[in-house]
């Protein structure tokens, strides 16, 4: 096996060392004056439905669209401002956005119009106009801000591609390996750099999750987040880190499915934060989807490809309690194309001004990592 070959099994996860990992990865060499705020990258995969997730009670138009969906939660909805209400689901993430931790922005959008799940998920991960799939906008903010960010993915997802400040973590499968197959490696590696560096990594890596996932080591998503909190809660650990969760594409039987979606995501998110544990205080959340749902309902008892949708960001470091966006209407006139979810902000804009304000990341670096686009002024990070 070539020397490249074997650099590259390495990154996807070998199961000697279940981790991927750069040559100039070293969780410690962030900037001392920055490596205590944390960023932790949610990607929610399938593409949610918002107008079940944050619902605009108020809009008249909202039953004339969606009854079915709309009255199986509008008794039970957690109340917000501006009319709105959060999925009852939702628990905890309610219980943030009372303590101004967590604030959900309504009707925003990447630039992707039309509705392939995959070239929606690979845009909003590039963050530019047109994809690059070698260049995440992640990964360009851990680059121009020398710091270092870990995925729980089996391979390095978009958003944290870039110049090799991203590594992976994902818990594996297989048998545990010998300690004595640690060291023949290292001797193997001795005289080689980047792998004995890599090796090192992965260990380093691996220790620190060690603990995190239940005996069964199945990975479900509460129990990824909780690892990832004690990752990020461990010495040396990354700046940033990402968790995705799949299965919101819900074209039928939409209730179930989505209510057990989000407490899912809800218990997940609490996980998280309890791993933290002080550290809440100075990470914030960002949790997206890359587009939305039809406001129809279909005759499935679902919702089909859409546009505008909800993010949510949160965190102990977010100036939270408070809806935020442009509410377009639902109105059929007011509907992008007649069926979605009109779009009133570039959601880019709203990751980009809550990641600048939360590195205290000059316009120059912002700039690098959302080249095309304008950034909003408005406070979000305490």
């Amino acid at each position: 096996m070539k020397r490249r070959e074997l650099v590259k099994m390495l990154g996807m996860g070998l199961s000697v060392a279940p981790v991927s990992m750069s040559t100039r990865l070293a969780f410690g060499g962030d900037k001392k004056e920055s490596s205590s705020r944390k960023v932790v990258w949610v990607m929610l995969r399938g593409g949610v439905d918002s107008l079940q997730t944050v619902v605009p009670a108020f809009d008249k138009d909202l039953m004339r669209h969606r009854r079915p969906l709309a009255e199986a939660v509008l008794d039970d909805l957690n109340p917000l401002d501006n009319g709105f209400g959060l999925h009852p689901d939702l628990t905890n993430l309610y219980d943030w956005y009372q303590k101004k931790e967590m604030a959900p922005v309504v009707a925003v959008a990447s630039p992707y119009r039309s509705r392939s799940h995959f070239e929606g998920q690979d845009l909003l991960e590039s963050g530019l106009t047109v994809t690059n799939h070698d260049s995440g906008w992640l990964g360009r903010a851990l680059e121009v801000s020398s710091k270092q960010g870990l995925a729980v993915a089996h391979s390095l997802p978009i958003s944290m591609r870039g110049q090799g400040n991203a590594s992976t973590w994902f818990p594996s499968r297989f048998r545990a390996a010998e300690d004595d197959l640690y060291s023949q490696l290292f001797k193997l590696y001795e005289s080689d750099d980047l792998l004995r560096g890599r090796l090192e990594q992965g260990l380093q890596t691996r220790a620190m999750a060690e603990g995190a996932m239940s005996s069964n080591n199945k990975a479900h998503f509460e129990a990824l987040a909780r690892a990832a909190g004690m990752l990020l809660n461990g010495d040396s650990s990354p700046s940033a880190l990402m968790l995705e969760m799949g299965g919101w594409d819900t074209h039928d039987n939409e209730v179930f499915r989505l209510n057990r979606q989000l407490k899912q995501l809800d218990d997940g998110m609490g996980a998280l934060k309890k791993a933290l544990g002080s550290l809440w205080q100075e990470t914030l959340v960002v949790i997206a989807t890359e587009f939305g749902r039809t406001v129809k309902v279909n005759g499935t008892m679902g919702t089909d490809h859409g546009t505008g949708t909800a993010l949510f960001l949160a965190g102990g470091a977010l100036k939270g309690g408070r809806v935020l966006g442009d509410w377009p209407g639902l109105k059929p006139s007011e509907l992008y194309e007649g069926r979605d979810l009109m779009p009133t902000s570039d959601v880019r804009s709203w990751i980009g001004s809550a990641l600048q304000q939360h590195w205290s990341m000059p316009d120059q670096q912002i700039t690098s990592v959302f080249p095309d686009l304008a950034l909003g002024q408005k406070p979000l990070i305490s």
